[in-house]
């Protein structure tokens, strides 16, 4: 009988194999935790907070990954109290109820936490909230670092940070203020520009932390380690020996009934602009001096200043239909069938975008950006096709394209696809490939969750995981233009069927702008014994 290998999740402890792996990376890349620190977090009673930030929070406390003299201050409008809060997020915690050390460790992390309830645009609540870290500064006799998490809707960004700076920055010493921002970073170059000019005038740039959690992700960080740290790729990463370089998000499930949400936004401006961009710059960008946080993300803004706009001809959007066939409500369900969706909605659950970096290493190279919801199988990657290969002396056909892919979820991994010889008489090519999948060479190591990463960077004060004005002012520079077209056009996206690859109009740019789909060749994850 065979079984699957798997590395633990982020919601088990780690073994002991796991903790001296974690804790020297963390000895060797992040600054120590010293002092009191308060971790304050807007929209406590939200969805992000519950499912994710808490629970996150939980895991880092459970295995001793946190600053050890923490207090965790929950606000919000709602009239609530720890206990409230407790209820909202402990299921995502998955606290064990057969092991008596971790419950008596979760009382503890719940006795860590407090609750304020109080408005977003008003001095009351945040006085109060002043008076909590100040209670704490007493206790400890020191200056708490303190760290403001706003999980809140975007249209409260700006009255929750200026009353952040009014009521509650640090009282200097080695004590900090860091405001961290999720996404979205605007609606548009307009709106992105108002919020960071507003940002600007309140805090430092080195006190503002844009998350965008992919950036957190293992594979994406080893895009740097890919590229930099081996002879053999470094030397072929141009425009010399690449045809094509694809990145994609792909999601196999619908809005599954939260489409009022999604369809203020659209699969744009919810992944493309923001998570794949990301990822191109860190695959286009050019040596940084060192791994300092301004070294690489002065490199990621040279690359989106050398991309121009896209426009109508470079992209393609579709929004997906109904599967009668399917084996879900989810899948029977289109997107215009979503009750919060309008009838008439153009917005894309779907699109790919052509973009070029007009550089010397990338002149001429299609870099291909692809994401959709509803599609045939949820996968993230960067594969890096390459030309073909001069003066074939094999069978007609025989040969396909190299790839180079980096998968990012799930089952992480990179491989090169390659040409071999079949077994057996002859000299026929096939397909094979060079493989290094996470599960099985790290099969008992649980790699740090994305926004475990993230938080313990938040604390450490390392910035080139997350998002500089300049670079979100270029990526709005990008999209911008195309997303008033689509919106002012009315401009009605492909049909395609949820379960498929999404529309054949995808394929087609792709085709016409140099890249090769050849469909003979699926990559099998070795995760069998």
């Amino acid at each position: 009988m065979s079984r699957a290998l798997r590395r633990p999740s982020a919601s088990e402890p780690l073994n002991a194999e796991s903790v001296k792996f974690i804790l020297e990376s963390l000895k060797k890349s992040h600054c120590g935790f010293q002092g009191p620190h308060v971790f304050v977090l807007f929209g406590a009673s939200g969805d992000l907070a519950k499912k994710k930030i808490y629970p996150t929070l939980w895991w880092l406390f459970r295995d001793k990954l946190l600053p050890e003299n923490t207090l965790i201050i929950g606000y919000a409008r709602s009239e609530l109290n720890v206990g409230d809060i407790r209820k909202h997020f402990e299921e995502y915690c998955k606290v064990r109820k057969d092991d008596e050390q971790q419950k008596a460790a979760f009382e503890e992390f719940v006795n860590r936490n407090t609750y304020i309830s109080g408005k977003y645009d008003t001095d009351e609540g945040f006085i109060s909230l002043n008076n909590a870290i100040e209670q704490t500064e007493e206790l400890y006799k020191k200056p708490a670092k303190r760290l403001f998490y706003l999980a809140v809707p975007p249209n409260v960004f700006e009255p929750v940070s200026a009353m952040i700076s009014k009521h509650c920055m640090d009282k200097g010493g080695d004590a900090w203020t860091r405001v961290v921002i999720e996404k979205p970073f605007g609606h548009d170059d307009v709106s992105s520009k108002k919020l960071s000019d507003h940002l600007a005038k309140l805090f430092k740039e080195e006190q503002i932390y844009r998350i965008d959690h992919y950036l957190g992700k293992e594979m994406v960080q080893n895009l740097v380690i890919l590229r930099f740290g081996n002879r053999f790729i470094s030397p072929s990463w141009n425009r010399e020996h690449i045809a094509a370089i694809t990145i994609s998000f792909k999601e196999d499930f619908g809005t599954q009934g939260r489409g009022g949400y999604f369809d203020e936004s659209g699969i744009i401006r919810d992944v493309m602009q923001n998570h794949l961009m990301q990822i191109l710059t860190i695959v286009a960008m050019e040596k940084p001096a060192s791994l300092s946080p301004e070294d690489i993300r002065n490199e990621k803004v040279k690359v989106l200043k050398c991309i121009h706009p896209v426009t109508e001809k470079d992209i393609v959007v579709g929004q997906y239909t109904a599967n009668p066939n399917g084996d879900n409500d989810d899948s029977r369900t289109g997107y215009l069938e979503d009750s919060q969706v309008p009838k008439d909605s153009i917005t894309p659950t779907f699109a790919t975008a052509v973009l070029h970096v007009n550089n010397e290493r990338w002149d001429g190279v299609p870099f291909f950006l692809r994401c959709g919801k509803a599609l045939n199988e949820r996968k993230a990657e960067v594969r890096i096709q390459y030309k073909d290969v001069a003066g074939d002396i094999f069978v007609e056909g025989q040969l396909k394209r190299d790839e180079l892919v980096i998968r990012v979820q799930p089952n992480e991994a990179v491989y090169m696809k390659l040409m071999t010889k079949k077994p057996g008489f002859g000299f026929e090519a096939e397909e094979t490939e060079l493989d290094l999948t996470y599960n099985s060479r790290y099969k008992n190591i649980r790699l740090p969750d994305a926004y475990e990463r993230l938080i313990c960077d938040l604390l450490s004060g390392i910035q080139y995981n997350f998002v500089r004005a300049d670079e979100l002012e270029h990526a709005w520079r990008i999209f911008t233009p195309i997303l008033k077209t689509l919106e002012e056009k009315k401009t009605k996206p492909h049909q395609y069927i949820f379960g498929s690859r999404g529309p054949e109009a995808s394929d087609k740019l792709m085709h016409e702008h140099g890249y090769i789909f050849s469909g003979t060749y699926k990559w099998t994850p070795p995760n069998k014994l």
